[in-house]
């Protein structure tokens, strides 16, 4: 079957169908938004982000990108991930060559991540080392996770009998004696 059968192109149009009914139901939160000659999206850089308990931290891969070549913004709960990759077909080296695979991507791309708690911007850090971005935003003082201490019945906190029914003391605790039955 070749690439040009009218079996081929009905399924190119169905995945490209099912590819906008997926990004119109669901969003394109952690989808790329990087468009080929054809018209056809998809994410040329791939993530990985997770929470710790402290943080939302963002794992890009970029390699061979420039620092100044990448843009990390936070606005509104929400990263923005944007950049330039060069094309190597027009570097110096590149010049006059005969290609013979030239798969490499090359152009601007845009990642938007929104964290699913807040976030403390200000404190933000964002590193690029050996073609790895990593982002890590100190979550919101709020956010993090708290102890709650536990405390011993007669501490302002209603009694519970056997049976499951709450009752507020109404005896000193000096007094020693069992409540209930």
């Amino acid at each position: 079957m070749s690439a040009s059968s009218p079996f081929s192109q009905d399924l190119a149009t169905l995945r490209n169908a099912l590819d906008q009914l997926w990004g119109e139901s669901f969003g394109n939160q952690l989808r790329g938004s990087w468009t080929r000659p054809n018209g056809n999206t998809y994410a040329p850089v791939p993530l990985d982000v997770y929470a710790t308990r402290d943080a939302f931290v963002i794992l890009a891969a970029v390699p061979g990108m420039r620092r100044d070549d990448l843009e990390v913004t936070y606005n509104q709960g929400t990263i923005l991930l944007t950049g330039v990759i060069g094309n190597v077909a027009e570097t110096e080296e590149a010049k006059g060559a005969t290609w013979y695979v030239h798969e490499l991507w090359h152009g601007r791309f845009q990642r938007a991540i929104t964290p699913p708690f807040e976030v403390d911007a200000d404190n933000a850090e964002a590193q690029y080392q050996d073609g790895i971005l990593r982002i890590r935003l100190p979550k919101a003082e709020h956010a993090r996770p708290r102890r709650i201490e536990v405390r011993m019945g007669g501490d302002k906190a209603p009694a519970i009998e056997a049976t499951g029914a709450a009752q507020e003391s109404s005896e000193p605790a000096s007094q020693g004696q069992p409540q209930g039955k």
